[in-house]
């Protein structure tokens, strides 16, 4: 049998493995339950603003062909209470934290920013998806102006390495990407969720209150990959890959692809211990496959 390494450096910080949960699909205390944390290389956390924000109204999840629809809107108890319950928890286990910011200005992320300096998280996810209000609610992401300019900001103010979420709701991600490593990011992560929506027939109306929603699950995973791909070969940072990951082959093939991490989201609200079965499911990949590390993986793929 090989001995496997299946350690990762990311912008920094070593990982002992490269799977993470994905944003908005992870509680320390709900998740806890089910398996222990302390086998993920990292928990990326649900979203935290500065103040308490209360969401969208419901109906806000939905089910979809090949996936879930989602309007939940970032619904979040403010920092100082993420810093005073989920983190305080956070420290029983033997993982690496990284928070996921959330923003409705410049001035919030970074505000959040300024505040989590102060624990002992590994890393930050700045989310761009947010809607920029300043700007009529467009999405931070979605311009490479805007996303370069809220980049350099809280590059400006942190302590701590900083990865964007990248948005797959634009014409040229990799355009994107370009423009944060330019403003000092330190790793990208991608995809967040697809713009979609549902219409119940019978009621004649749309699913979710919000009309539109994000769109998850195994049916992005070819979007997220390619994204992936074409990020890899435009900037020279760590990447995290996400996207409809179900199986350990499907780590691995973001890892082909040119990830370096990867985090599992909806697969967790179908299976409540999917993050650990699929980091179980990649080292049994990599002794079929004769891999011993991380890197030899994506080493091994011809494009």
């Amino acid at each position: 049998m090989n001995s496997l390494d299946l350690r990762v450096n990311f912008a920094g910080v070593t990982l002992k493995n490269p799977i993470t949960t994905a944003s908005g699909t992870f509680s320390a205390r709900e998740s806890g339950e089910f398996y222990d944390i302390s086998q993920l290389g990292a928990v990326i956390t649900k979203g935290v603003a500065s103040e308490p924000w209360d969401g969208n109204p419901t109906p806000r999840i939905a089910e979809a062909y090949g996936g879930m629809m989602n309007a939940v809107g970032l619904q979040n108890p403010g920092v100082k209470a993420f810093i005073d319950n989920e983190l305080s928890y956070l420290k029983n286990f033997d993982t690496q934290v990284i928070a996921n910011v959330a923003g409705r200005t410049i001035e919030e992320y970074c505000a959040v920013v300024e505040k989590l300096n102060e624990t002992d998280i590994a890393m930050m996810e700045i989310n761009i998806s947010c809607p920029n209000v300043k700007k009529g609610g467009i999405g931070f992401g979605t311009n490479p102006k805007m996303a370069g300019e809220v980049t350099k900001a809280v590059k400006a103010v942190t302590k701590k390495p900083i990865i964007i979420k990248l948005t797959p709701n634009v014409t040229d991600i990799a355009e994107i990407a370009k423009a944060v490593e330019a403003e000092g990011a330190d790793a990208v992560s991608l995809i967040n969720t697809l713009l979609g929506m549902k219409i119940d027939v019978q009621r004649k109306k749309p699913v979710l209150a919000n009309v539109m929603g994000g769109f998850s699950g195994p049916a992005v995973k070819p979007v997220a990959v390619r994204m992936v791909y074409q990020v890899r070969r435009a900037v020279n940072i760590p990447i995290i890959g996400l996207g409809g990951i179900m199986t350990g082959e499907d780590v691995a093939e973001f890892i082909m692809a040119g990830a370096d991490l990867v985090s599992v989201g909806t697969a967790a609200l179908v299976n409540p211990t999917a993050p650990v079965d699929i980091l179980q499911e990649l080292k049994t990949y990599m002794q079929e496959q004769g891999f011993n590390t991380i890197n030899e993986i994506r080493d091994a793929f011809n494009a």
